[in-house]
């Protein structure tokens, strides 16, 4: 069985974060390892405490993952300061890791802060380059690129400026638009592809980037090219939201449904 490593904090509503990610990974029907970063009180309303795990602990995590059950792919979500940032880059060089899906994870879903302005740089200058993707959505790259972000044209510039800082491909993701959510995609070869998909209007958002981020993890796991890979998590978030509108539920998080 394929394995993937989810590096990202722990959302004690369980819509997000680590437990998204394990819930997102087990429907692929891969094995879930987890490093955590970082404790957080949150529900689908906002994030309450946060409290970080040290450096040395995440960079421990980390190695005993690899040295006995060696993940095909890697996850990296919340890592909200600097010094978490560096321990996990070297961990990962070290243990010659493969198939680095980066989610830049700044702002959650109910609008709280969860990186400090100081891991943003770290961030860059560490963990990008060793990205096979990465994955921002239009205010994370924004703050990534440092202009505002207002049309399709800006997004493909934002997402070609980012892919110079990495390794592999960018998906800049349009869910923050007003009408539709669509997304563009500069692969490992510099081509743009845009993946067009109609909006659906539901609350029911909370962990939609953890979600798409570990899914296109398990893509990567199970050897699909890059733009298959992001093409199947893209239908597979559209698709559980999709049922979680069927259902009816009000505010809440992403529904994770064993069959998709």
């Amino acid at each position: 069985m394929k394995a993937v490593l989810s590096i990202a904090g722990s959302d004690s509503s369980g819509g997000a974060g680590i437990q998204a990610d394990i819930k997102t990974i087990a429907a692929h029907k891969l094995y879930a390892e987890t490093a955590i970063t970082a404790l957080t009180a949150q529900n689908t309303t906002g994030v309450y405490g946060v409290v970080e795990v040290d450096p040395e602990f995440v960079a421990q995590q980390i190695d005993v993952v690899f040295d006995d059950i060696r993940p095909d792919a890697v996850k990296i979500g919340m890592v909200s300061s600097a010094a978490i940032i560096e321990a996990i880059a070297e961990r990962l060089v070290a243990n010659e890791a493969k198939n680095i899906v980066l989610d830049p994870v700044m702002v959650a879903t109910s609008g709280a802060r969860l990186i400090d302005d100081g891991a943003v740089e770290a961030l860059v200058a560490k963990l990008l380059p060793l990205a096979d993707i990465v994955t921002p959505n239009i205010p994370e790259a924004e703050v990534l690129c440092g202009r505002a972000i207002a049309s399709d044209e800006d997004m493909e510039s934002a997402a070609k400026e980012l892919a110079e800082k990495t390794s592999g491909a960018v998906l800049v993701k349009g869910g923050h638009g007003t009408e539709r959510a669509d997304d563009v995609l500069v692969t490992e070869h510099g081509r743009v592809v845009w993946l067009r998909h109609k909006r659906i209007e539901t609350e029911n958002t909370h962990g939609t980037g953890c979600t798409l981020s570990s899914a296109i993890a398990c893509g990567l796991a199970q050897d699909f090219e890059m733009q298959a890979a992001v093409s199947k998590a893209k239908s597979y978030v559209t698709g559980a939201l999709q049922y979680s509108l069927a259902l009816g539920r009000g505010n809440g998080p992403l529904n994770h449904m064993w069959d998709y």
